[in-house]
């Protein structure tokens, strides 16, 4: 239930809105200014990237969880080699969780508020594990 809901919030954003990189990154940057200077030149191009590689992830850990779990660890260690905390790290999926909710307007439910609240826990968790943490 929990995957069909998420997929099912992801198409309807995605028809909506299109390209959802602009609305995530805006979202993004309204809560955390400082972000938007880390990204360089090649802004849209690595955002762009970095949103399609948190969808795929996302994508695996509500279907098979063939490798989200490490992925998430992994990239969260790799992104404090560039000063990104894990918890900033941790941000961006529920920044993607509540553009989503934005652009789905009414059809967003109380059931799909608590899969992206699970979702966004577990893959926390996962970038908390990565850090020595306790999930």
């Amino acid at each position: 239930m929990q995957a069909a809901l998420i997929l099912k919030s992801l198409e309807l954003a995605a028809d909506r809105a299109g390209d959802l990189t602009p609305h995530v990154y805006a979202r993004l940057f309204a809560e955390r200014p400082e972000l938007a200077g880390m990204f360089g030149h090649n802004a849209k191009s690595v955002q762009g990237e970095m949103l399609a590689r948190a969808l795929e992830t996302i994508l695996d850990f509500v279907g098979d969880r063939a490798y989200a779990a490490n992925l998430v660890a992994a990239e969260s260690a790799a992104h404090a080699t560039y000063e990104v905390a894990p918890e900033t790290f941790a941000l961006f999926f529920r920044v993607i969780a509540e553009t989503l909710r934005d652009l789905t307007g009414a059809d967003w439910t109380n059931e799909t508020e608590a899969a992206w609240r699970d979702l966004v826990a577990d893959m926390t968790a996962c970038v908390q594990q990565d850090e020595g943490v306790p999930a």
